[in-house]
């Protein structure tokens, strides 16, 4: 590669660049704006027992018989005097990023495609579709699944009648966003095993042979996902990424398919 051609990739991933952050900033300002409504609506829905997951599992408690939880409200307090300020600040990014995810994967991609033969360009399309897929929907697992029940079990979690629970706003959104985007990364799982198994790095043998090993190992990655690390959460997080482990297994090709 000769410097001017070094120079011209170093260019393009610099107006790449800049196009992302110019997105993120506009989505950014646009989050900041609808804040107040958005975190009326979304981020402090689960904090209360009208959250479609909390009626959810009352009542298929009481289907089965057992004793609902019942009512639940957990109480938010600002504790540092900037907090409000600085959580809608941080918030605003946040959601920006996961509301700009695919169009920053897709612009990281247009640097990459020109580099990439035809047929490897259709099979970077359909990752690309499906990792969207994967992550909005290990967002909306962490949202709708890991996140409330976190928060209703460690919320109402008592050592002592003499202490009354309270939740800081900064501890909430820590969880909140932490518990949001580390599901949404490792719902990638079954994608990056695709991938591998494409390649012909991996195949379905390894799983079969692995699968003890794996759920010690897929144990230490939901303690190092839960920020709380009670096990309660740890159990809530591992279903779900034991179930990714399952699903990369169906994915990856067996010896016989890969040899046909």
């Amino acid at each position: 590669m000769t410097d001017s051609g070094f120079w011209d990739h170093v260019e393009a991933l610099r107006a790449v660049l800049v196009r992302i952050a110019v997105l993120l900033g506009v989505l950014a300002v646009a989050a900041f704006i609808a804040m107040p409504t958005i975190f009326d609506s979304v981020v402090m829905a689960p904090t209360t027992s009208a959250f479609p997951t909390y009626r959810l599992f009352d009542s298929a408690a009481e289907a089965l018989g057992a004793t609902p939880a019942g009512d639940f409200s957990a109480e938010i307090v600002s504790v540092e005097l900037a907090s409000q300020m600085f959580v809608h600040l941080s918030a605003s990014c946040w959601l920006a990023f996961i509301a700009g995810f695919p169009i920053v994967i897709y612009l990281l991609w247009t640097f990459v495609a020109p580099a990439l033969y035809p047929d490897e360009r259709r099979g970077i399309v359909r990752a690309f579709v499906w990792g969207n897929i994967m992550f909005y929907l290990g967002v909306a697992v962490g949202y709708f699944i890991v996140f409330p029940l976190t928060l209703r079990f460690l919320a109402t979690y008592t050592l002592s009648a003499t202490i009354h629970p309270i939740v800081s706003l900064d501890s909430y959104m820590d969880n909140f966003f932490t518990l949001l985007l580390m599901m949404g990364a490792v719902f990638e799982l079954p994608l990056l095993a695709w991938l591998l198994g494409k390649m012909g790095i991996l195949r379905r043998s390894f799983f079969s042979t692995y699968r003890r090993h794996a759920i010690v190992a897929l144990l230490i990655v939901s303690a190092l996902i839960t920020p709380t690390g009670d096990p309660f959460t740890l159990f809530i997080v591992f279903v779900p990424v034991y179930s990714l482990w399952e699903l990369s297994a169906r994915l990856v090709p067996a010896e016989k398919e890969a040899l046909a």
